[in-house]
């Protein structure tokens, strides 16, 4: 049961449990994946799971309202992530993997972000599996979506090749239940230096790879200004202009060490339509230019600069018909853009229109006592029950 400001048991015990897995990205998420894979059998319903290089991760990929031998058509996806963000060095005040329910909110790593969103559509499947679907209902749970969307690409594939061909997909990342219709696209790199060491009282013997990593973040940094600066806009982003910048960095064994190696990491949030390739080209070829300096006095020494990681874009016309049919059953003729990615952009890569909407507030997700408002998971149910309607239409 359930009255209009707070959810039905069923979502806040499903939410307790998932709540209660570890599922930080530099984790495994198989207990997570397993029990969502056991619970949904134990309602007749198989999953599919695509597992990661190590078989240490998975994705669930599940089928509701389809019972023919042939293709799934049609229909629509509900995408959540089980991956979750580190607890490290923040000040919780409750076990972070324990979830509390207090004034109206439900605390716990990932109540918002996003576990509260998979808590509803998994409460809501016995609802869906006693209606008389026209059309399929499919379940993609992922993993590593914290850490650059690393998951989705083979649920993606797996579902291509399982013939499953949705008409578009909802990202349930917490919006307050509006529709989102666009993010920026993010890519992250990774750079390594080689120098050459010497003792630091012999530095032109040396080559410096923190010095000339530094030369390099710097470039960066002169991008990124130029891109705020000249590049294109888009009015519809808080933050209306691509950005770029370096996020880690490590080198050195001894400050009277010359430093043998440099790495750092940065990344680029591009706009949709941009070409995100054209600014990382100019920080090639300002690393490509120092190499020659560099191998006068170390023939292997050098510069690599690699991608690690690949977020789209996202980028669904307002006039939409999946845009509309999100504004309609969230009861909202809102829409707006987010400024986080999601998982959306590779579906929309594929071919399957996405749009982003989900219970909480992302002013509570990455912080310290992450919560949910339990308002928020009941207007969830309530969206999830319209959308079944719509589906048997």
């Amino acid at each position: 049961m359930r009255t209009e400001s707070s959810p039905s048991s069923s979502t806040i015990s499903i939410a307790e449990t998932l709540i209660g897995f570890d599922t930080v990205s530099r984790n495994s998420n198989l207990g997570l994946i397993e029990w969502t894979r056991d619970h949904l059998s134990t309602l007749g319903i198989g999953s599919r799971l695509t597992y990661d290089k190590s078989r240490g991760k998975a994705n669930l990929l599940a089928t509701l309202g389809h019972a023919g031998p042939g293709p799934a058509e049609g229909g629509l996806v509900l995408c959540g992530h089980t991956d979750v963000v580190p607890i490290d060095g923040q000040d919780w005040h409750t076990d972070p993997f324990k979830a509390v329910q207090k004034d109206g909110r439900l605390y716990g790593r990932g109540s918002a972000d996003m576990k509260g969103y998979i808590a509803c559509v998994l409460a809501a499947v016995p609802a869906f599996l006693a209606a008389p679907l026209k059309r399929p209902l499919h379940l993609a749970f992922t993993f590593d979506e914290e850490v650059g969307c690393l998951g989705v690409p083979f649920l993606v594939e797996d579902m291509a090749r399982a013939g499953i061909r949705p008409a578009g997909c909802i990202i349930g990342e917490p919006t307050l239940m509006q529709v989102m219709i666009g993010h920026k696209g993010a890519r992250w790199y990774r750079c390594r230096v080689r120098g050459l060491e010497a003792h630091s009282s012999m530095t032109p013997s040396g080559v410096n790879a923190i010095e000339y990593a530094s030369l390099i973040v710097a470039r960066i940094r002169e991008v990124a200004r130029e891109l705020g600066e000249s590049g294109p806009r888009n009015e519809n982003f808080a933050v209306p202009f691509a950005t770029m910048s370096t996020g880690l960095i490590s080198g050195g064994t001894a400050t009277n060490i010359i430093p043998l190696e440099c790495e750092f990491q940065f990344d680029i949030r591009y706009l949709p339509g941009m070409n995100a390739e054209e600014p990382i080209g100019r920080v090639r070829s300002f690393a490509q230019a120092l190499e020659p300096e560099m191998k006068q006095r170390a023939a292997d020494a050098g510069i690599s600069i690699e991608m690690v990681a690949d977020t789209p874009d996202l980028d669904t016309p307002a006039d939409d018909r999946l845009t509309y049919l999100g504004t309609r059953l969230a009861r909202s003729m809102k829409t707006g853009h987010v400024s986080f990615g999601t998982d959306g952009g590779h579906f929309q890569r594929a071919g399957v229109p996405a749009i982003v909407l989900g219970p909480g507030s992302i002013e509570q997700a990455h912080k310290p006592d992450e919560y949910i408002e339990l308002e928020q998971l009941a207007r969830c149910e309530e969206f999830l029950e319209q959308l079944k309607l719509e589906l048997c239409t």
